[in-house]
This record gives C-alpha cells, structure tokens and sequence, in this order.
C-alpha cells in the first residue's frame, strides 16, 4: 500500500514540481556550475545506491555526514534550499525507482560505521530510507547516530499509512531542521 502511495506522489511531484526542478538546476548551474548532487548511499538491506539532490555546498567538499562539514562550505543558494527543503526533491526520482520512500529512514554513508552499527542492530535496514520520517520532524540528524537509529526503530515498528502522511504533512509544514551543519571552517573537500 506505501509503495502504491510512493509511486503516486513521486509522479505527480515530479510533473508538478518539473518547473521548480528546471528554475532550480538553472540557478545552480550559475552557483556551482554542477547543480545536481550524487552520492552513494546505503538503502534497504544495505544495498547501494546512487541518491540524487540539488547541490548544497562547494564542490570539493568532503564527502561525510552534513555536521561534520564547515558552514563555510554552503553556498548561498545551498543555505536558502536547505531551509526550504527543496535540495531534496530530485530524491523523488530515486523513490519512484524504487530505492527509496517518501517515508522512512534517512541513506547514510558508507562511511557512518557508528550508524550503521546501531542501525544493524535494531534492523533499521529492512525497509526503504525515506526522504523524510519521525527523526526529521524531531529535528534528530545523524550527529546523534544512536539517538537517530532508536527513533528510526521506533518509527519503522509504528508506521501506518496515517503516520505516512502524517510525516510528509509535517515535514511541509516545516516541522525538523534537516542535517545541521558544523560550525567549524576546518573541514574540506569534495561533495560529489
């Protein structure tokens, strides 16, 4: 049934937002000069695969979790569509492929063996990461790899098509803060 609700919101987000997409990578492509972002990420039984987002930082920046990247790395219009949310929409591509949900857990790196862990543990990879979900709405990121991988937990156990829309509603809203980013200028490098 989530799949069903997947399918059917990735489509029509993609056609009603494909002006917003166009406007976006345009003024990317003057920021940057490489708009579009893909990383390898960890998706359902850890199997691999290549999330895509509008680019938010520099290019050379290391490519780790957002809280250990310097604020000095986000460009002005990365710092405007962090805020709005809208560096995550081209992540609508990736749902309706299928490797990814509008709800569920985060895609972490590779990299994020603390996370990985803890979410190994409590089998936070039997479902599809989503783009957004209860750690989002909570303002929970991954600099709290335990705290985040419990909540991730408790919302796998607790989904119901109510809390599915339920998270998207709230995430429009503007409920949670996204990934922070850290404060210091020390860290750099490449987002790929």
């Amino acid at each position: 049934m989530l799949r069903l609700f997947d399918l059917t919101f990735s489509i029509l987000g993609l056609l009603l937002f494909s002006p917003v997409l166009v406007v976006i990578y345009c003024i990317g492509l003057a920021d940057t000069g490489s708009p579009l972002f893909r990383q390898k990420r960890m998706g359902r039984n850890k199997k691999s695969f290549v999330l895509v987002k509008f680019r938010t930082m520099q290019i050379g920046t290391d490519s780790v979790a957002s809280h250990l990247v310097s604020r000095n790395s986000v460009t002005r219009l990365g710092s405007f569509l962090r805020r709005a949310k809208l560096d995550e929409l081209p992540q609508l591509w990736n749902v309706l492929k299928g490797e990814m949900s509008l709800v569920g857990p985060r895609p972490n790196l590779y990299n994020q063996k603390e996370l990985i862990a803890a979410r190994d543990v409590l089998s936070v990879y039997s479902v599809c990461p989503g783009i957004t979900g209860l750690a989002q709405v909570k303002g929970i990121d991954m600099s709290t790899p335990e705290v985040l991988a419990e909540t991730d937990a408790k919302m796998i156990k607790e989904m119901s098509a109510k809390n599915y829309f339920k998270f998207i509603l709230q995430t429009i809203m503007g409920m949670g803060r996204g990934d922070r980013v850290g404060q210091s200028a020390e860290v750099e490098g490449d987002e790929k």
